[in-house]
């Protein structure tokens, strides 16, 4: 399978770093060179393009016109429809994946746009709110990929190690995604310069050993007897 993904945050690299592992071929466009920098330091380079994912000539040279699934993963959502859109009617590409960025713009991620998937975090989370998922402790919420990953959450207590920091200075272990994060009864989008607060609920996407290293930064801190 080869497949095409638009954005290099962290949600697209980790993407893009998991579907390589699974010996999927997998190209990914960004444009933003301080992004650019830290991608090439996870990914190979025969995998990264560099341009505007909205633009067909940068679309062309990574591949577009044989890719089996084209995912948005782009800052704006407007740029995700677009690309969607693009990737149907003018690449006739078979599947096509969006992140939505706002909640407030989910109506518009269907087929008029050509979206066959469309990622919304805050439906996803608030059906988990729902079903009134205690996440007091870290614990598993879901099994991905063969029980290989897992979705995990839990709620920061005072004195953990990540509260004040930003997401981007967190030292998170290499097999970890910050799915999403639940404060105040407001889903929030995990963006670089958000710190994390007491009482945040933190949903985020691991493998085992990870899981173990995220609950040392967000549980309790220890104590010396």
């Amino acid at each position: 399978m080869f497949v095409l993904i638009a954005g290099g945050g962290r949600t697209a690299a980790q993407l893009a770093s998991f579907l390589v592992a699974q010996k999927h071929e997998v190209h990914l466009i960004e444009g933003r060179r301080e992004v650019l920098a830290h991608i090439h330091r996870e990914l190979p380079t025969e995998v990264v393009f560099e341009g505007s994912a909205t633009e067909p000539h940068t679309l062309e040279t990574a591949g577009i016109r044989r890719a089996t699934v084209l995912v948005g993963c782009l800052q704006s959502d407007a740029d995700n429809l677009a690309l969607c859109f693009l990737g149907r009617t003018r690449y006739n590409v078979p599947r096509t994946i969006a992140c939505i960025n706002n909640p407030r713009n989910a109506w518009l991620f269907d087929k008029r746009f050509h979206v066959d998937v469309a990622l919304n975090q805050a439906e996803i989370l608030a059906s988990l709110i729902e079903q009134e998922m205690s996440l007091g402790d870290m614990m598993t919420l879901a099994k991905l990929r063969r029980g290989r990953y897992s979705l995990v959450g839990e709620k920061i207590p005072p004195g953990a190690r990540a509260v004040g920091i930003a997401i981007k200075d967190l030292p998170l272990p290499p097999n970890s995604v910050i799915a999403a994060i639940i404060r105040h009864g407001e889903i929030l989008i995990p963006r670089g310069p958000l710190c994390f607060e007491v009482g945040d609920e933190v949903l985020a996407i691991v493998d085992p050993q990870a899981a173990d290293e995220l609950a040392l930064l967000f549980g309790l801190p220890a104590t010396v007897s």
